[in-house]
């Protein structure tokens, strides 16, 4: 009887935290708040669930299955909102003057002025006319 408690509010809880990261994917304006309110509390409201199931079904079998789910979250996760912010920081599509420090404006310019270099060395660069 106390476990299905137990249970019951800890699939409450990660279904509360999964409808917060929904919210925050719809409410917030710019990439970098999205990013952050899509990762944090849907992996922790995945481990609550998971850890109800464990609960409610204490078996190995179900266990480190619930295991690998979780551990293959905490290892994606990190990396697809750090490829989204990269992908999103290349096209411009995040708000820079949200950012408190802009650490690869430096690198981003150099390689856009040796990629500019290397067209105008080739001869394709996209500053001449069709006539």
């Amino acid at each position: 009887m106390v476990l299905d408690i137990i249970s019951a509010v800890l699939i409450f809880l990660g279904a509360v935290l999964s409808l917060a990261a929904a919210v925050g994917l719809a409410r917030f304006g710019d990439l970098l708040s999205r990013m952050h309110a899509s990762a944090k509390p849907q992996v922790l409201g995945l481990i609550l669930v998971c850890v109800a199931i464990a609960i409610q079904f204490p078996t190995w079998a179900t266990v480190t299955t619930l295991a690998i789910v979780i551990s293959f979250q905490l290892v994606t996760i990190p990396v697809a909102t750090h490829m989204v912010g990269r992908a999103g920081y290349r096209t411009k599509h995040l708000r820079r003057s949200m950012l408190y420090r802009d650490e690869l404006a430096e690198a981003v310019d150099r390689a856009e002025a040796r990629e500019i270099a290397w067209e105008r060395q080739r001869g394709t660069g996209t500053d001449h006319h069709d006539g």
